[in-house]
């Protein structure tokens, strides 16, 4: 498949190909976690946008120094919504900013929801800050792409599968173009 892509493109296949096959506390890695959750958001129609953002949400994990530890929140969903702002709309860049919010939120008001989670996001939950409480609740909700950011969250909850057999990272390049061109 002959593809034109865009500067943007070839970083985040430099990036993917650099750092996505590094752990990140889960049994696969970033890749394939990342490859999961666009597949899955694909599956169950999502829009383009909410693709692209599953495909890319934690992206601020690649830019972290790999030799970072795991004992302290690194913040990636705002370190990856400040690099994808400039390219993307909202509806791209602010669920992903809003991704680990939607964790905290979905602990607070579903015990079921936590007692699911992995060990691993169990253990960062607590480096984000635990579950919201009551004002972080409401302030949660009312924030714009709320909604998203909990389908995005379940999807990023069902991307750990280390059988899951996805379409490698070329295939979603034409989604991240048309996510693109649709910011201009």
């Amino acid at each position: 498949m002959s593809l034109c892509l865009t500067q943007f493109t070839k970083q985040i296949s430099t990036l993917f190909a650099d750092r996505g096959n590094l752990p990140y506390g889960e049994e696969i890695s970033q890749t394939q976690h990342a490859l999961q959750c666009a597949t899955f958001a694909e599956r169950s129609g999502c829009r383009n946008s909410l693709i692209v953002a599953a495909l890319l949400h934690d992206i601020g994990h690649l830019l972290h120094d790999p030799d970072s530890g795991l004992d302290e929140d690194m913040r990636h969903e705002e370190r990856g919504a400040e690099l994808l702002r400039a390219l993307f709309a909202d509806s791209v860049w602010q669920p992903i900013r809003l991704h680990v919010a939607a964790k905290r939120y979905l602990c607070a008001v579903d015990p079921q929801y936590h007692a699911a989670l992995s060990d691993a996001s169990r253990h960062s939950l607590q480096l984000q800050g635990g579950p919201f409480n009551d004002r972080e609740i409401e302030a949660f909700l009312r924030a714009p792409y709320a909604q998203d950011a909990l389908t995005l969250r379940r999807l990023d909850d069902m991307g750990k599968d280390p059988q899951m057999k996805t379409p490698d990272l070329e295939y979603f390049y034409p989604r991240i173009e048309q996510a693109l061109l649709a910011a201009n």
